[in-house]
């Protein structure tokens, strides 16, 4: 298989539409940052640590209940209607919840929102896996993270840009009454509908996946798709290996095969992983950024400008994981992550509590995020997107990503209450002793998969666990 040329191009095409849905998954986890400023004025919740926590994380019982059901719709239904339906929903809820003058129906529409994001967390790293070769595999699933970086990344700079400047000195009464409290915040969300029309469009000219099409007894369609991407030897060996996977399975229902005592172990790394990947605590960063920096000494307008900076060094350094992962490996790149974050958050903490502000305290945070950036952040999804058999991929990936969410939930509901007890010095604390925690499940539990086939991944885990 080394010898053989594939058509990286066609692969690149299809994984980049695919991680579209990546991209607006962080445009649309990030955008509400920026925005919160003002419409927290607009709404009146400004004073509610209550409201402020369940406004920034109801897109999170969305986003549950996309993953929950990605699962079993794409299982039956295919990757690609999936994804073509997330992008619906990334456009409804751009539209209304920019729209909206009632705060119930902003959370409904933040809430449509999150389901779409939880579809395409779920689904475009796993489509991207089934289509790339196991040379190839790890980059181009991390072109996912680096869709969902660029759309942070885009949010923070449609945020700064949008935002008139605010002085340090503002009252609620006149951050309400500008432009950024009536319009601003609103022209924030409906950037969103450019990306997400284009997804949908594109979407339309994507394969369905081979392995999808293989469960469901399409086999000439999968010989096509795989002889596209490398070539008519490619194709026979890709398709006989998926099938001689799939027989092993087929008198197992999906539900009987992903509760079997064997799936047991790998269940258990991937629902840790992806929580793991939320409660590392970068995540609050980005989510709470202006009670972060404002702690830190900052005024709106500046913050607005540091999430700009925190946002290009997190695209670089996924860049960095993206040429890396193939060749250090994902467990590697994982433990560095892991215990980088804990000596960063231990510092973090400490200038909170000694008061340092500034520059110091910015340098900081940036490290963080380059940290996760080129580890915990990419390497997740690659990871899960490999570890669990092809027959129950759908299911499995649907298990993983609601733990992810659910820890989502519990992260950005508990931050600003976490915060209010034990300062910022102490929950960056709470964060690094997370973090330890993480590195020795992923020392002792997590097996290397890179260079290997999806096929070899569920031979070796799924024997190892009998």
């Amino acid at each position: 298989m080394s010898k053989i040329q594939y058509n990286t191009r066609y692969l690149l095409g299809i994984s980049l539409v695919s991680a579209l849905g990546g991209l607006l998954f962080g445009y649309d986890w990030v955008v509400i940052g920026g925005a919160k400023p003002f419409y927290e004025r607009f709404f009146d919740i400004a004073n509610s640590p209550f409201l402020q926590g369940w406004t920034m994380s109801c897109a999170l019982i969305g986003c549950l209940l996309g993953a929950m059901i990605s699962g079993a719709l794409s299982d039956k239904y295919g990757r690609k209607r999936l994804l073509i339906f997330s992008a619906f929903l990334f456009t409804a809820s751009a539209i209304g919840t920019g729209a909206t003058d009632s705060y119930s129906m902003f959370i409904f529409y933040r809430i449509l929102g999150g389901i779409g994001i939880g579809l395409a967390s779920n689904l475009s790293p796993m489509y991207i896996a089934e289509v790339s070769p196991s040379s190839l595999r790890g980059r181009f699933v991390s072109l996912n993270q680096l869709t969902i970086v660029i759309g942070i990344l885009a949010a923070q700079i449609a945020n700064w840009q949008i935002a008139e400047p605010v002085s340090i000195d503002a009252t609620d009464l006149e951050i309400l009454n500008s432009w950024n409290g009536q319009m601003g915040w609103r022209i924030m969300f409906w950037a969103e509908t450019i990306p997400a029309g284009l997804f949908f469009v594109l979407m339309f000219f994507v394969p369905e996946s081979p392995r999808w099409l293989a469960q469901n007894g399409n086999e000439t369609q999968v010989h096509n798709i795989l002889e596209k991407i490398g070539g008519n030897a490619y194709a026979m060996v890709e398709s006989n290996n998926i099938k001689r996977a799939l027989d092993k399975d087929d008198n197992k229902s999906t539900l009987s095969a992903i509760f079997h005592p064997s799936m047991r172990t790998v269940l258990i790394v991937g629902i840790v992983l992806a929580a793991f990947q939320q409660w590392c605590g970068i995540n609050v960063i980005f989510n709470y950024a202006d009670e972060i920096f404002k702690a830190a000494g900052y005024g709106v307008s500046d913050t607005l400008m540091n999430i700009v900076i925190t946002g290009s060094v997190n695209l670089v350094f996924t860049f960095m994981a993206i040429f890396t992962v193939d060749k250090l490996g994902r467990r590697t790149l994982m433990k560095i992550g892991s215990a980088c974050l804990v000596g960063i958050y231990c510092l973090i903490g400490a200038a909170y509590y000694f008061q340092i502000s500034g520059v110091m305290l910015l340098v900081l945070v940036v490290l963080a995020i380059a940290c996760y950036a080129m580890t915990l952040g990419p390497i997740t999804w690659v990871v899960l997107s490999e570890i669990f058999p092809n027959k129950v991929r759908g299911a499995a990936m649907s298990i993983a990503t609601a733990s992810l969410w659910i820890a989502s939930f519990l992260l950005t509901y508990t931050f600003p209450l976490l915060n209010s007890s034990f300062g910022a010095s102490g929950t960056f604390w709470v964060y690094g002793i997370i973090c330890g925690a993480g590195y020795l499940f992923i020392h002792l539990k997590l097996p290397e998969t890179k260079g290997k086939s999806l096929e070899e991944i569920e031979s070796e885990l799924i024997k190892s666990d009998k």
